[in-house]
C-alpha cells in the first residue's frame, strides 16, 4: 500500500489491456471523435444559420450538440494521449478535472433532456399556452439553469473529493470516475458516498421523473385525440424519446460496470459499456435529430446540395 502523503498521481490500469492493439484503438477513437465533432458542429451550424429553426425545440437540440462536444472532448483527446503513453499515469489534478467534466456532461445531458420533455408536454398538452410558458425569456432561463446548476452543484460535490488522501494509485478504467477515486481513500468515506448518492439521485432521478411525468400526460392526451393528432405527437416526440433512451441505457451500463465486478466478461465488452454514454450519445443524437426532424433534415439537405453546386462551379 502506498503512503497517503505520496499519492499525487494514479495509474489508469485499463490501458494495459489495450497495448497489443493500441494503434487500432487509436485509429478507431480518433475517427469516432472526428465524426462526433463533424456531426454536432453540422447540427449547430444548420440551426444557427437558418432563422426558420430559431425555435425552442431546435435551440434545445443545439444545446444537446454543444454538450455532446463537451463530453466527448473531455474524454477522447486524453484517451488518445494515454493510448500512446508508456506509463498510463494521470496526475491528481487532471484526474479531478476529468471527473468534473465527465460527470457534469452527464448531469447536463439529463437536464437538457428533461427541459425538452417539458417543451413537448406544453406543445402537445397545452398548445394554447405554449408561447406563454415557453417564451424566449423562459427558454434562455431553462438553458442557463440546465448548464449552471450541474456545473455549480457538482463543483461543490467534488470539493469533498479533493479533501481525501489516497492509499492506492490504481484505477481500473480508461478514465477517472468519482466513485472509483473515493474508493482509493485511506479513511472512512461514508459522508462522501452519501453525498455522491444524493447528488446522482437528484441529477438523474429528478430529470427522469420529469420526463416520465411529461410523457404520461402526453399519452393521456393522445388516447383521447384523433389518429392524425396521435401520429403528429408520435413523430414530434420520437427523436427525444430515442435520445433519452439511448443516453439512459448508456448511463445504466456505466453504473453497473462501475459498481460491480465484471472481470468475467471480455475486456472489449466492458470497455464498450463503460464508454457508451460518452461516445454513442454524442454520436447518435445529431443523427437522430438530423434524420427524424423534418425541418432540420430539409435544411441539412439544402446545405449539402448548395455545397455540391459550389464545388461543381469551382471545378
Amino acid at each position: 500500500m502506498t503512503s497517503p502523503s505520496t499519492v499525487t498521481s494514479f495509474i489508469l490500469v485499463a490501458y494495459t489491456e489495450m497495448e497489443k492493439l493500441k494503434y487500432l484503438y487509436f485509429t478507431v477513437f480518433l475517427l469516432l471523435y472526428l465524426l462526433i465533432l463533424c456531426l454536432n458542429l453540422l447540427v449547430i451550424g444548420v440551426i444557427y444559420s437558418q432563422k426558420s429553426l430559431h425555435y425552442p425545440m431546435y435551440i434545445f437540440v443545439c444545446n444537446l450538440a454543444v454538450n455532446g462536444i463537451y463530453g466527448s472532448t473531455s474524454l477522447i483527446p486524453y484517451l488518445l494521449y494515454q493510448l500512446m503513453s508508456p506509463s498510463h499515469e494521470i496526475s491528481l489534478g487532471l484526474c479531478l478535472a476529468q471527473i468534473y467534466c465527465l460527470h457534469t456532461y452527464g448531469f447536463i445531458e439529463f437536464c437538457i433532456l428533461a427541459v425538452m420533455s417539458y417543451d413537448r408536454y406544453i406543445a402537445i398538452c397545452r398548445p394554447l399556452h405554449y408561447h406563454m410558458f415557453v417564451s424566449t425569456q423562459n427558454v434562455i432561463g431553462l438553458i442557463v439553469l440546465s448548464w449552471t446548476y450541474p456545473l455549480t452543484a457538482f463543483g461543490l460535490c467534488i470539493i469533498l473529493t479533493t479533501k481525501l488522501t489516497f492509499c492506492s494509485r490504481f484505477i481500473p478504467k480508461v478514465y477517472c470516475a468519482n466513485f472509483m477515486l473515493v474508493r482509493l481513500s485511506c479513511f472512512d468515506t461514508t459522508v462522501h458516498n452519501a453525498v455522491g448518492l444524493v447528488t446522482v439521485s437528484f441529477f438523474v432521478l429528478f430529470p427522469i421523473s420529469m420526463i416520465l411525468f411529461s410523457y404520461i400526460q402526453i399519452v393521456r392526451i393522445c388516447i383521447l385525440a384523433s389518429k392524425e393528432s396521435r401520429f403528429k405527437a408520435l413523430t414530434t416526440c420520437a427523436p427525444h424519446l430515442l435520445a433519452f433512451v439511448n443516453f439512459l441505457v448508456g448511463s445504466i451500463f456505466e453504473i453497473i460496470q462501475s459498481r460491480f465486478e465484471m472481470n468475467y466478461l471480455p475486456y472489449e465488452f466492458r470497455m464498450f459499456i463503460s464508454l457508451y454514454f460518452l461516445i454513442f450519445s454524442p454520436l447518435l443524437n445529431p443523427v437522430i435529430y438530423g434524420l427524424s426532424v423534418h425541418n432540420i433534415r430539409v435544411q441539412f439537405l439544402k446545405q449539402v446540395i448548395k455545397a455540391m453546386k459550389c464545388r461543381k462551379t469551382s471545378t
